[in-house]
């Protein structure tokens, strides 16, 4: 990929930008030590870091953060101020089956500031229990679910249930976000309404058609599928807590649906195979017809009234009348008419040839005794 002069240029001004505010933030931090906030989060682009490992616990940090944290209001805070230290913004919850309608919570929550640090309270199992309900995952799951989403940047475990200024005042907080709708738990009809009235909450919003409560309602719901999916998958029925005759039933509907998904393979593979036949027989039924058209006027061309082989018929048979038929004499000279009165004169055949005499004795004694032979018939 070639780079233009343009971003060269840009890519630089951006790379001296960062190390001037390294250089700013590192003073800033001798003087001021603190891990619980770490003003390495204001840097642009350091901030990817929970993008390549798990975001840290809270009670884990090596101190606890000493620089003045002063007061700031919605307003400051838009601003992108204070520039020497992210705004710190808090998010709770039990997070159980951590989903996509958590995940956009927390996004929310994130990009609240243009630099913000969020931190997110995990309750326990035995608070969750007590106010709200048994869970799926175990406290220690659903810590690192949150753990590993790129929003968050810091864990706290076991998050009290409704927040004290102790709680806000030990972990600097600035704002908390939560969905505007009241949360009525523990005896209060809203567990938000002291941090509402103090000016440090910031609503976010609600993802409509998902939630923990309806991933069980659909569970619940299909209680039976999920049931015969893990009995065919190697899970007893003691693990799923099912009876023996449930569990008979279960294998026998699974028996069944593998017949019903055999005979519809079969069927589907059959049709296949008559479409196929169909499709053969059609383009052979054309073939034969455009062979059969082909072959009928190869015939006619042959055999028809003006084929090829009548006129083949024809010029042999009249080469062999031709051949057949004798040679005409040539046409004589018309001779002399004579009347019927007159007789022929008679022709002396015995008189010798005056043209041709004798060439021996003998031709001519042969001639004397045939012209003998001849009167002797004459008489």
């Amino acid at each position: 990929m070639t780079v233009t002069h343009t971003e060269r240029e840009f890519l630089f001004i951006y790379d001296s930008h960062r190390e001037r505010e390294r250089q700013r933030h590192r003073q800033r931090e001798k003087q001021a030590p603190c891990t619980g906030s770490p003003m390495w989060d204001s840097i642009p682009g350091l901030q990817d870091r929970t993008l390549t490992a798990p975001a840290p616990f809270a009670d884990e940090t090596s101190c606890q953060c000493q620089a003045p944290h002063e007061k700031l209001t919605i307003a400051q805070a838009r601003l992108g101020t204070p520039v020497d230290r992210p705004v710190r913004v808090y998010a709770d919850g039990i997070f159980d089956l951590f989903h996509s309608g958590h995940a956009r919570a927390l996004m929310q929550a994130k990009t609240l500031f243009p630099n913000s640090y969020l931190l997110v309270g995990v309750c326990s199992d035995d608070l969750t229990h007590k106010f709200k309900g048994f869970t799926v995952m175990n406290e220690a799951e659903r810590y690192e679910a949150l753990r590993h989403c790129r929003y968050v940047d810091e864990v706290i475990r076991d998050a009290p249930w409704t927040l004290t200024p102790e709680f806000l005042e030990k972990h600097k907080i600035d704002f908390v976000a939560h969905d505007d709708i009241p949360y009525s738990s523990a005896g209060s009809d809203d567990v938000y309404k002291h941090i509402k009235e103090a000016g440090m909450f910031v609503p976010t919003q609600r993802t409509e058609g998902i939630s923990t409560s309806d991933i069980i309602t659909r569970i619940v719901r299909d209680y039976d599928v999920y049931a015969r999916r893990n009995l065919q998958r190697g899970y007893t029925a003691k693990e799923l807590n099912v009876s023996f005759i449930n569990e008979k039933k279960y294998r026998f509907q699974n028996q069944v649906d593998k017949m019903k998904e055999k005979v519809k393979n079969v069927e589907e593979r059959s049709k296949e195979f008559v479409n196929r036949v169909e499709e053969k027989s059609h383009d052979l039924i054309q073939k034969w017809e455009e062979k059969s058209r082909e072959f009928i006027g190869n015939f006619l061309e042959l055999f028809g009234p003006d084929g090829a082989w009548k006129q083949m018929f024809q010029e042999r048979s009249s080469r062999m009348l031709q051949a057949l038929s004798p040679k005409q004499s040539p046409v004589s000279s018309p001779t002399r008419s004579r009347s019927p009165s007159r007789s022929p004169s008679p022709t002396f055949s015995w008189l010798p040839n005056k043209a041709s005499p004798p060439s021996s004795p003998k031709a001519a004694s042969a001639s004397i005794s045939s012209m003998s032979e001849g009167d002797e018939d004459e008489k």
